[in-house]
């Protein structure tokens, strides 16, 4: 599933320059609560995005791919969609999108309970 490591890493690209940005181009300007939901937008984002990388990867050991897998890795990248993408836009706006964000939580529970079930249930190279 090289594609999810490409997904994973272009990612981790973004969360280098995302948090760059909130440590330098927002500290001060926004409101404390506010840098709280950058950072913590930050440190989802990357832990995920991570978790791409290591599921990709992790699939080469499969014989064929379990599309709870593949199911899996597309739940971790709309959770950092939903979740990190709503507390940026939050902290950037003071928007109200709070009903977002625990979508995208849900997203990256369901996706790590199945890449679990995957991880169990299915035979490896």
């Amino acid at each position: 599933m090289k594609k999810f490591v490409i997904i994973g890493s272009i990612n981790m690209a973004l969360v280098v320059a995302l948090g760059a940005f909130g440590a330098h181009g927002l500290e001060g300007k926004i409101a404390e609560k506010l840098m709280g939901y950058w950072q913590t937008a930050v440190e989802y984002h990357m832990a995920h995005a991570l978790g791409l990388i290591v599921l990709g990867l992790f699939a080469s050991k499969f014989t064929t791919i379990p599309s709870l897998l593949k199911t899996a890795c597309w739940l971790l990248f709309i959770g950092i969609i939903l979740f990190s993408g709503s507390l940026y836009i939050m902290a950037l706006t003071e928007a109200k999108l709070g009903f977002i964000t625990p979508t995208g939580g849900v997203a990256f529970v369901v996706g790590w309970i199945l890449a679990a079930v995957a991880a169990g249930k299915y035979k490896t190279n």
